[in-house]
């Protein structure tokens, strides 16, 4: 018995999410996994490659990703700006990592050893070198996460810029060990993608010469649905494929939406409220 290796690309991440949950559904292994109950549905699993050409390409959002539109706000900040990574104290029983923490705060534990800020000397190779193989960022630490209940699935980003030098473009490619396919890919494409747009920005100010935002590509070891997840993949997700077009500009008939819609605009907005008052009050999950 072979884990198929799958492929997904589309022109946006709202395309390629979709292509490959449902290239997943039909070709992925059934097999179970430590977290499944005795009376659910197999999981679905595979080995994924997924391509997306035009990552800040409209429209971006995908309205069959569970949660709402100032969850993937908040998500998005989570891993550009660090916003949770103050919510970070295992020893406390509670998060054990945040990507922004592990990317831009790298550190070993019981060291002297000052954290490294990853993202940053990534900026800074690829500014001197835009050709260089070496600028990456880890996440995984083995003195810490094989010995947690919940070690980061994202394990290693890598960037290389490409094209003739007054059009260059930012490639990024994440390697992922385990990805909740249904529940998590899509805020994880939404996030990531705006730190790639993040590090283009950066160099350009250091180089003055304009990165464009290249092609985003995902390596990913167990692409997978959970037994749980099968009733919303099929209620959900794959009837929204049967009833609406990909992009309407009437909400109701379209799977998709612009970022740049007023609706969007207004739920990102709330977010940032509700995140300027989490500062505030310390408190986890506001709500407005």
């Amino acid at each position: 018995m072979l884990l198929p290796v799958l492929r997904a690309q589309g022109a946006t991440i709202a395309e390629a999410w979709e292509r490959s949950i449902v290239v997943l559904a039909r070709e992925g292994l059934r097999i179970r996994t430590e977290y499944d109950r005795p009376d659910q549905q197999e999981s679905i699993d595979a080995a994924m490659v997924l391509v997306v050409n035009s990552p800040l390409e409209e429209p971006r959002i995908h309205l069959a990703f569970p949660g709402g539109l100032e969850d993937l706000e908040k998500y998005r900040q989570e891993v550009v700006a660090g916003v949770h990574d103050s919510w970070i104290d295992p020893k406390e029983g509670k998060w054990t990592y945040t990507y922004h923490d592990r990317l831009f705060n790298y550190r070993l534990p019981q060291t002297s050893t000052k954290p490294v800020n990853q993202i940053a000397l990534l900026i800074e190779k690829l500014s001197e070198a835009p050709y260089s193989r070496r600028a990456q960022a880890i996440t995984w630490i083995p003195f810490l996460d094989p010995l947690t209940d919940d070690p980061p699935c994202l394990q290693r980003v890598w960037c290389r810029i490409i094209g003739a030098p007054d059009t260059p473009h930012l490639v990024m490619h994440c390697h992922w060990r385990s990805r909740d396919a249904l529940r998590a890919a899509f805020m994880n494409l939404f996030g990531l993608t705006d730190l790639q747009r993040m590090i283009a920005q950066e160099i350009s100010q250091r180089t003055g010469t304009q990165v464009k935002v290249g092609q985003y590509v995902e390596m990913i070891d167990s692409y997978h649905i959970y037994g749980d997840s099968i009733p919303e993949l099929e209620e959900r997700f794959l009837r929204m494929l049967s009833t609406r077009e990909f992009y309407h500009p009437e909400r109701t008939r379209s799977r998709t939406m612009r970022s740049d819609d007023p609706t969007v605009q207004e739920a990102f907005r709330l977010a940032d409220e509700m995140l300027k008052e989490e500062r505030r009050t310390g408190r986890k999950g506001i709500v407005l």
